[in-house]
């Protein structure tokens, strides 16, 4: 397997999120008494899993783009271009917290660095074929 230290680091910075995300979620059920596996409750313990839920989904393009994008591109623009997805997604995770509808750019940025991940491995597959 390749050396790829900046390409891991980013890897770790989003599941960190992730993680974070997760935590959310379990301080919302407390403060607001959603007893598990219930998934409905008052509109901030809803946006605090929705903002979880999303960024798992989210991750299961993400990630895997990531890596084979730094297979074919190598760590350093793999990890230029990946690094883009955890701050994007932070900002996202803010925004809906606070205010729903402010969510868009953070989503939008996040799915533009996944797509160029995935467009650029792809890309680089593809060319490798012929």
């Amino acid at each position: 397997m390749p050396n790829l230290p900046l390409t891991t680091l980013v890897t770790v910075l989003a599941l960190a999120l992730y993680i974070g995300t997760s935590f959310k979620v379990g301080r919302a059920r407390v403060r607001h008494a959603v007893i598990a596996p219930s998934t409905d409750g008052p509109p901030d313990f809803m946006r605090a899993l929705r903002v979880q839920m999303n960024t798992l989904e989210q991750l299961v393009v993400f990630l895997p783009a990531l890596w084979m994008f730094a297979a074919f591109w190598g760590d350093r623009p793999a990890a230029l271009i990946g690094i883009v997805w955890p701050l994007a997604r932070l900002h996202y995770a803010r925004a809906y917290l606070s205010n729903p509808e402010s969510r868009g750019p953070g989503f939008i940025v996040a799915m533009l660095a996944a797509f160029v991940l995935l467009a650029g491995a792809a890309l680089r597959a593809i060319d490798r074929l012929i």
